[in-house]
């Protein structure tokens, strides 16, 4: 697989990706949106989310007015939330991943949290969040 990067004048980053199936390459663009709290990954049909650092009161209110704004503009069939950056989480954290799932459901999609650390998923199961969202760690 080829890539080339490529950076807007908003500091969104460009993949663009070769990729060779066995029957002809395809070649697609990947668009990665930093902010400093997360990065978003899209690509077909599914959007990640890579968050990193703190989710509380305080960036949880920008984290989520950005991300609202990602999914209702690309109306994906699948959200993921990658949680492995996060150092510390409390209910604001809680919220905002209930509020993605919550804007997901309205679109007939699925969301996923993937690679909590063992501190916040903690947080997770105390919650009970697993019973409605399906949370996986790559192995």
């Amino acid at each position: 697989m080829k890539q080339n990067k490529r950076k807007d004048a908003s500091n969104n980053t460009y993949v663009l990706c070769e990729l060779d199936a066995g029957i002809g390459s395809r070649t697609m663009e990947i668009m990665i949106k930093t902010n400093g709290k997360f990065e978003c990954i899209q690509n077909e049909n599914q959007i990640c989310f890579q968050l990193s650092g703190e989710i509380d009161h305080h960036n949880a209110v920008a984290m989520r007015s950005d991300m609202d704004k990602i999914l209702i503009l690309n109306h994906p069939s699948e959200l993921c939330l990658d949680l492995s950056g996060i150092d510390f989480m409390d209910s604001s954290g809680l919220g905002l991943i209930m509020g993605r799932y919550t804007i997901m459901k309205k679109l007939g999609g699925t969301t996923v949290i993937k690679n909590p650390s063992a501190r916040v998923k903690r947080i997770l199961k105390l919650s009970a969040i697993e019973r409605i969202i399906k949370i996986e760690e790559d192995k």
